[in-house]
């Protein structure tokens, strides 16, 4: 497996190493030793599994306090574009890091704590796999608008075309959590 840094400390690209035959092909989507090798100490203790149509938008979601999450994401099927904010103090503070995950390129990402996530669909259906190196917590879950005007981010579909659950829309913006 490669792992590739980023300008964020501790965000790191994942990129299984593929081996093909006539059957198909076999590949390690997880390593401890390998993330380990790379400064990550994190121990999982919950898989998560979603399902969503194009468009669909979920996030940007994290939980605050002693229930901050680490995550592995990786795209089971279908393609996303997988987006994080880091919302800790220094020179990313308040940045986001956008990735196209899919099922094809097999890329995945390490999100350490401190980060909010989210994902839009940009295939017809993706199914989306992470880890979590805690357990959630309904009291602690929060989030920040999708159309943050500070972020700026582009999530590669048109505004109309994206799908948000009431929840999301009703997350506050990153000026009104200060």
């Amino acid at each position: 497996m490669k792992v590739i840094t980023s300008n964020f400390q501790g965000l790191l690209v994942l990129e299984p190493k593929l081996h093909y035959d006539e059957r198909g092909y076999f590949m390690e989507s997880y390593n401890h030793k390998v993330l380990q090798a790379a400064g990550v100490t994190t121990t999982f203790v919950q898989d998560n599994h979603s399902y969503s149509k194009k468009g669909v938008l979920r996030g940007l979601h994290f939980q605050r306090d002693d229930f901050a999450q680490a995550k592995l994401v990786r795209v089971v099927q279908g393609e996303i574009l997988d987006v994080v904010v880091d919302l800790r103090e220094g020179d990313t503070f308040c940045q986001a890091f956008a990735l196209k995950l899919s099922n094809e390129n097999k890329k995945q990402l390490f999100v350490p704590k401190g980060f909010a996530h989210g994902f839009v669909v940009l295939s017809d259906e993706a199914q989306v796999h992470y880890k979590c190196d805690n357990y959630f917590s309904p009291d602690h879950e929060v989030g920040i608008r999708y159309d943050d005007p500070d972020l700026s981010i582009d999530w590669m579909l048109p505004q109309k075309d994206l799908v948000l659950s009431e929840k999301d829309m009703r997350l506050p913006y990153l000026s009104e959590m200060v």
